[in-house]
């Protein structure tokens, strides 16, 4: 892929992103500036997803080839995220809405992909992570979708923090540290290694928040059904 597409298809992608939550504002005017750009983040997360279950090369070893030339559905995959996060970060601005962990995520991540797509190599091992991270995501965002619902501090809403946590904990606190390890022991480029560590870093830190949260979440109905 030449740079000249390369670049093409980011700005394209930041272009499509901003418009699809531009068109998701129009069509619910009564809903926050938050929940409309969740709705385009879960879009993401889907077609993130089957983009990378589509540029698998080898299902007998999903991260192989190790530290090899990226594929074009691989390069493909990767320019529609990295225009997402471009697109979200942005947003996170505008929504005055933005986080210290949440922007070292997409710093990084936007560095990762922009040096993986420069190199244009270790594909395999970007679109796992791609994976990985997004997986997870439909069940975060239909955490926050419900209570904008008014559905906070119901059934509904509880078995949507539990299966966010449990699917965040098997991608990110299983697979991941074993991406990281094979990213790291690699010939991959410095980084795309520091992107693996980093990655791996914010997930372990946001796990911990997790845990807190679903904690917090059973003890705090059990003492309601106690009293």
């Amino acid at each position: 892929m030449e740079d000249f597409d390369k670049v093409y298809l980011v700005v394209y992608g930041v272009v499509s992103w901003t418009s699809a939550f531009l068109l998701t504002r129009k069509i619910l005017p009564k809903r926050s500036f938050d929940f409309c750009n969740r709705i385009v983040s879960t879009i993401h997360a889907v077609v993130a997803v089957m983009l990378a279950v589509l540029s698998v090369q080898d299902w007998r070893c999903p991260v192989c080839p190790l530290a090899s030339n990226s594929s074009p559905l691989q390069m493909r995959a990767l320019g529609v995220t990295l225009a997402y996060l471009i697109y979200d970060l942005v947003c996170c601005l505008f929504d005055k809405s933005i986080k210290i962990d949440n922007s070292v995520h997409h710093l990084v991540s936007i560095v990762g992909i922009g040096a993986g797509l420069a190199y244009e190599k270790c594909g395999s091992e970007m679109v796992a992570a791609m994976y990985i991270t997004e997986v997870s995501s439909p069940f975060l965002h239909l955490r926050e979708l419900l209570k904008e619902l008014g559905y906070k501090d119901t059934d509904v809403n509880l078995a949507a923090d539990v299966a966010f946590a449990l699917m965040f904990t098997i991608a990110r606190m299983c697979f991941g540290p074993y991406l990281c390890y094979v990213t790291l022991s690699a010939n991959n480029p410095i980084l795309i290694k520091a992107m693996a560590l980093g990655l791996q870093l914010v997930s372990a830190f946001w796990f911990c928040k997790i845990a807190r949260m679903v904690k917090f979440k059973f003890t705090k109905r059990s003492t309601s059904k106690a009293t």
